[in-house]
């Protein structure tokens, strides 16, 4: 499976979105995908990623993993470790058409035929713009369909409770306090904010009781003390565990946290490489390993991660709230790993945008979720999104 070229694909209508689709000498072409940064990753993909990968066997995914993973900056999902876990992904994409298996088999068969899904209540434009993970890039107020499930959370959290538990989903993740964090530089928040901050825990409890499992997404925003008197006020609701509480430069702060708060701990999407991993469960900072395939070193990294989680006894739960590609690879790595704990999923983007890019979605029904039937991913985009006006493409080899 000879490397003959690669190609990067970004459409203007989704700025944090690029797609990496390596091609081999037969023309048969596998994608990756990764979020943030587009234009600097594309020019990893051609300036120092490319030279590197054509001509090379794409089965060597080891090889090739330690080729493309930079020396210097490989401490954090920075432009190079993304551009080197789209490049990898598509690898395995790659690997699956060429041999007509799904990744899932490649990665070692089945653990389960679907596994549980949580729903991450994003709305249908949810960071959309090319500034960051900020309230002002939410996209809150523009109702794009049914599934506006980040002003509902807001809003009437009860009602969207409600809304989830009919489709059968019995787990959600929120984040109401990011504002206060923006406001106070995230060292303090006053008793007034976390009233209000509750208060989405408060009508999900009163609407349907303990049927359903809430998760806390903090977004590495918080001090150490504001963490820990959020999350142990949060406690009183039952919360199933708050993610990413503090920035993920201290583990043993986060140990620290760990320590003193009463659900459990996960993180985290930020990091890149089983180095970082390795360090977070050696500091027992944590109950729920969480990595983003998209931002870890791609899907061979994330199976080693997940490997060295269960020799932890640790269980792994796949982030995705990017793109349809890295949602497919997180499911079949649930489907594959013994430890996975359960997948992250938005409907209103798989519902939503996904399907105006990409074919062959995973499957979500009643609270499970599945990937797409077929070779490869399973998943794969639409052959018009190549064409579309607003394509930016360019080509290596």
């Amino acid at each position: 499976m000879q490397i003959a070229a690669v190609e990067t694909l970004r459409l203007e209508a989704y700025p944090n979105l690029v797609w990496v689709i390596v091609e081999d000498a037969d023309g048969l072409r596998g994608t990756g995908e990764t979020f943030f940064g587009a234009e600097a990753v594309e020019a990893v993909v051609h300036e120092t990623i490319a030279p590197k990968l054509i001509g090379r066997d794409g089965f060597d995914r080891d090889a090739l993993r330690r080729a493309l993973l930079p020396t210097v900056g490989f401490q954090a999902p920075g432009a190079e470790v993304r551009a080197a876990s789209a490049v990898d992904i598509a690898l395995w994409d790659l690997a699956g058409r060429r041999l007509e298996m799904p990744v899932w088999q490649l990665l070692g068969g089945r653990s389960r035929k679907a596994i549980r899904a949580y729903n991450t209540c994003a709305g249908y434009t949810y960071v959309r713009k090319a500034t960051g993970q900020h309230s002002s890039n939410w996209g809150v107020g523009g109702a794009g369909g049914p599934y506006e499930d980040l002003e509902a959370f807001l809003t009437d959290a009860g009602a969207l409770a409600e809304s989830l538990m009919a489709e059968g989903v019995t787990a959600m993740k929120i984040w109401p306090f990011d504002r206060y964090a923006e406001a106070s530089g995230g060292m303090s928040i006053t008793p007034d904010q976390l009233a209000e901050g509750l208060e989405p825990f408060r009508k999900i409890r009163a609407a349907v009781g303990d049927a359903m499992q809430v998760m806390l997404e903090m977004h590495s925003l918080w001090s150490l003390p504001a963490a820990v008197e959020i999350a142990r006020a949060a406690g009183e609701f039952g919360v199933y565990w708050v993610e990413d509480p503090i920035p993920m430069n201290g583990f043993s702060s986060l140990a620290d946290l760990r320590a003193r708060v009463p659900m459990r701990v996960t993180a985290s999407e930020t990091l890149a490489g089983r180095a970082q991993f390795r360090a977070l469960m050696e500091a027992r900072a944590v109950d729920v390993v969480m990595l983003d395939i998209g931002w870890c070193g791609g899907l061979t990294e994330a199976k080693a991660i997940a490997s060295m989680a269960e020799a932890w006894h640790l269980p792994v739960a796949p982030h995705d709230c990017t793109g349809p590609l890295v949602w497919a690879a997180s499911c079949h790595l649930s489907l594959n790993a013994p430890n996975a704990l359960m997948q992250e999923c938005v409907r209103a983007l798989y519902t939503g945008w996904y399907r105006d890019v990409a074919e062959g979605l995973p499957v979500v029904e009643a609270g499970q979720v599945r990937p797409g039937d077929g070779p490869g991913l399973g998943t794969r985009l639409r052959d018009g999104v190549f064409d579309r006006s607003d394509a930016v493409r360019r080509r290596s080899g």
